[in-house]
């Protein structure tokens, strides 16, 4: 059975927005006192700002390609609203791994790298999920608009996954250090961000 996209696009924007919002919630206001003031505490929290900023990249990103996707599509069907229950499902779960990265990133060295492969590890599934996710949906076409050339778009899963081989590159990377694997996923999201999915269109006949 299929059906209009209106629905299960909103309902994937409300938990965007939650989740993108959530991670802001783990960076308290800091307090000056004796011996450490305002500015010590504020140059503290510094992996804080960084893993917010680099979480925050990766979720928006993620949020602008699905976006993009479904301005393409003009149907789903069941198959593709339980992908999309997986997508978000991952994407709920960052904010927590965020939180983890940030209090340990500099508390030790074990827990630092611990923290980093609870992160890294959770992306290699993110980027697992949005590329199933992709897959299913230029495997036939079926769901896609008439004016998108289903051929072409089967022709972008090879750019668009690059994530799966990226991710688990930077999962290496955090057995070795924790602060350059945030710096890692942090490039990651930037060559998202830079390079959007297009999608082919057919020719004009």
């Amino acid at each position: 059975m299929q059906q209009e996209t209106g629905r299960i696009e909103a309902f994937s924007d409300g938990v965007f927005a939650i989740v993108i919002t959530l991670l802001i919630l783990d960076i308290h206001a800091p307090k000056g006192g004796p011996g450490h003031s305002l500015w010590h505490q504020l140059g503290v929290q510094w992996p804080h700002y960084a893993a917010y900023v680099v979480s925050f990249t990766i979720i928006g990103v993620m949020w602008v390609n699905h976006h993009h996707i479904f301005n393409h599509l003009v149907r789903v069907d069941r198959p593709l609203l339980f992908l999309n229950l997986l997508v978000l499902m991952v994407v709920s779960i960052i904010p927590w791994t965020t939180a983890v990265m940030a209090q340990n990133l500099t508390v030790s060295v074990d827990d630092g790298l611990a923290a980093a492969v609870l992160y890294s590890g959770w992306m290699v599934v993110y980027a697992l999920s949005f590329t199933v996710f992709w897959w299913y949906v230029t495997r036939e076409g079926h769901l896609f608009h008439a004016k998108v050339d289903p051929a072409g778009a089967r022709g972008t899963r090879l750019r668009f996954g690059l994530g799966a081989v990226a991710y688990p590159v930077a999962f290496g990377l955090a057995f070795v250090s924790a602060s350059l694997t945030l710096i890692a996923h942090g490039l990651i999201a930037a060559y998202y961000a830079a390079n959007q999915l297009a999608i082919p269109l057919r020719e004009p006949a």
